[in-house]
């Protein structure tokens, strides 16, 4: 028993060290070096499972906060996707995403889509009751059937930057109704042909964050 544990040791330690030459072969190879100590400490990490946040996002959120992700639409391929509180709200795999604005509220209330229609958006926006959350992404183009009323709508529930929102443009939002100043959590790309990563549009956007349970 322990010498069986001994024998284990010495043959986990023979095969670390037996990858660890293959390694620094290659390494060698390509005119860099790893050191042993590097190896072995490379391996135990390896062995070890990384915590999990909620949303999948790098850190936790401390107490009293929500944890959200929102991703934007990629080009016109791509759909977005919006995550609060470990619950995906609207992605592709839901099948409640399409091109335009794409907006989910925490009240529970399901996420919608909002393409064409801007009279039924101003409508949406104006019911939208005080403390509600509200997340936004982009897909394809937003900002082509927006008027200045429902621009206005966008900027009482805490936007920045819903002025500068042109064609094809990207855009990551989430507010408060009633919300009393701007919100931190917004990112905005222009859609500009020197820039863009996508032929005619410009690379998706990626906001997470912990979002305090009550915004003044």
């Amino acid at each position: 028993s322990h010498l069986a544990g001994i024998i284990r040791f010495l043959a986990l330690f023979a095969t670390l060290l037996g990858c660890w030459f293959i390694a620094q072969t290659y390494f060698e190879r390509s005119g860099r070096s790893i050191s042993l100590r590097s190896w072995l400490a490379l391996s135990s990490l390896a062995g070890q499972q990384l915590p999990r946040h909620k949303c999948g996002n790098q850190r936790s959120c401390p107490t009293n906060h929500f944890a959200f992700k929102i991703i934007s639409g990629a080009a016109n391929v791509v759909g977005p996707s919006i995550c609060f509180n470990d619950k995906v709200l609207m992605s592709n795999v839901k099948n409640n995403i399409g091109r335009g604005l794409n907006i989910a509220l925490v009240n529970g209330e399901l996420g919608r889509r909002h393409g064409q229609d801007v009279t039924q958006l101003e409508t949406f926006l104006q019911e939208i009751k005080d403390g509600t959350v509200i997340l936004v992404a982009t897909y394809d183009d937003a900002a082509t059937k927006m008027n200045d009323k429902t621009r206005k709508l966008f900027l009482a529930l805490g936007s920045s930057y819903i002025n500068h929102l042109g064609f094809r443009d990207n855009w990551v939002f989430l507010g408060t109704k009633g919300l009393q100043g701007k919100s931190p959590f917004e990112e905005h790309i222009k859609n500009d042909q020197k820039t863009n990563k996508y032929d005619g549009w410009p690379e998706l956007l990626e906001m997470e964050g912990c979002a305090p349970k009550k915004q003044d």
